[in-house]
């Protein structure tokens, strides 16, 4: 390879020549050392040797050092605030741009680039573009100034009153998307936010991401403004129809159908009911009889289940769904066909300690204590009067439909027989010729029908 150079042969006169090292060459390094050669210019002597045989030393960066500091002192000198200054755009940063004013640089921020918003230098501006720009701050004793591109050109905000009202409507872009809204440019320096509750009427606890992304074209409506602080409330879901004005007639309670669960969680499901509403299913709703422990038991995620709708709130936007409500409820009918005091057959399903579980119409359970049961006396144990799968019947002692208790006592029943028995004999004797009759008779004479 061949060798870089280390410095240049300067020719002072037809008699002396003298060396210029190539880090003295210029203020910035010198990528291509082939690009000097034959350039005029001015050099600090740094060593002078009267042999023409030997070579002096001088320097041209401490020279071109020199002729910046002037011309920053005197550029620095004269401008103020607000005054307008020509430079060439010299290199871009992911922050913004540096921009050549005449051998030393100023900064043009990217925020400073336009009253719209920039994400990227090269947008805008580019290498070796001329730009006029607007001095809006500077540091003489440390040679730094920050220059303005947008400020070649009115603030927009400064005339919004002039160009917008509330209730306007406005076809703008999206420029962001953040998880409380999105951010929607009406105009170049002009951003608004339209808030996650102004997006949709139906969908809740959403991403407005899962609707919206950067550049996309949407109409908006101004709800609100305030100049002072460059803030601006719109709205994207007003412009659109809101479903709920018209679900209560479309979907009235009673209405039945077959819907997909969205989402399931251990005591409750939201199945979708139209397009992103959706109804409410709570685990106390499944069944009149069977007890849940978890929803999961039920329904899982994208499963149909069948439902009907018992509650409409376009208000509060909320749809309360059931399934135990496709049938009638067994404890109304219970009731009904089995008053206070009415005799019920029921079936034995397991032994307690405390009593006896039962099934009465196949359908709805029931515990029957022990002071219920008909027991010769304290000392008997349960299991040796009952057993799985035994009918047994029992006076209803209560029955609640809304707490779904039925009280049942094979004891009041077995007084009840008892006290049938006796009127019955007392009836019968009557009609007999004896004129008397005792207690041993009537028990006898149930003993012997018996």
């Amino acid at each position: 390879d061949k060798p870089k150079p280390v410095g240049y042969q300067v020719e002072l006169t037809d008699t002396y020549n003298a060396v210029c090292w190539i880090s003295n060459a210029d203020v910035e390094r010198v990528n291509d050392p082939e690009s000097l050669i034959g350039v005029q210019d001015y050099f600090i002597l740094e060593k002078f040797v009267s042999n023409p045989n030997k070579e002096s030393t001088v320097n041209r960066r401490a020279y071109l050092e020199g002729q910046i500091k002037q011309m920053k002192d005197e550029f620095f000198n004269s401008i103020s605030v607000g005054d307008v200054v020509e430079g060439t755009v010299k290199s871009l940063t992911s922050f913004g741009a540096f921009i050549n004013l005449g051998g030393f640089d100023g900064l043009l921020h990217l925020s400073d680039m336009s009253w719209g918003r920039v994400t990227k230098a090269k947008s805008i501006v580019k290498i070796g573009e001329v730009l006029r720009l607007r001095v809006v701050s500077f540091d003489k004793e440390n040679y730094k100034i920050n220059l303005s591109l947008k400020d070649m050109e009115p603030n927009p905000w400064d005339t919004f009153v002039d160009r917008y009202e509330v209730g306007q409507v406005i076809t703008g872009t999206v420029v962001r998307v953040v998880n409380f809204g999105v951010f929607v440019e009406i105009e170049p320096g002009i951003e608004g936010l339209c808030h996650i509750s102004e997006l949709s009427w139906s969908k809740k606890n959403f991403n407005p991401a899962e609707l919206y992304h950067a550049k996309d074209k949407v109409e908006v409506k101004i709800l609100g403004y305030n100049i002072a602080d460059r803030r601006i409330s719109l709205t994207i879901k007003q412009l659109l129809e809101n479903p709920w004005s018209s679900i209560a007639s479309k979907y009235p309670v009673g209405t039945k159908l077959s819907a997909v669960a969205v989402k399931v969680m251990d005591t409750a499901a939201f199945f979708k009911v139209v397009d992103d509403i959706d109804g409410f299913l709570s685990i106390d709703d499944i069944s009149w009889t069977e007890k849940y422990k978890d929803m999961h038991e039920f329904v899982k995620e994208g499963e149909t289940r069948d439902v009907v709708i018992t509650q409409v709130d376009p208000m509060s936007q909320k749809i309360r769904l059931s399934v135990k409500d496709l049938s009638s409820n067994p404890w109304s009918t219970l009731a009904h066909s089995n008053p206070k005091g009415s005799v019920l057959k029921a079936t034995v399903t397991s032994i307690a300690d405390g009593g006896i579980n039962v099934k009465v119409n196949d359908d709805i359970s029931a515990f029957i204590n022990k002071a219920n049961l008909n027991l010769p006396d304290s000392s008997t144990r349960i299991s040796d009067v009952y057993s799985v799968g035994q009918v047994v019947d029992g006076v209803v002692m209560d029955v609640n439909i809304r707490n779904q208790k039925l009280i049942l006592s094979p004891r009041e029943y077995e007084k009840k027989q008892s006290m049938g028995d006796i009127q019955q004999y007392m009836s019968s004797s009557s009609d007999d010729d004896s004129t008397g009759f005792t207690l041993g008779d009537i028990f006898a004479k149930k003993g012997s029908d018996n």
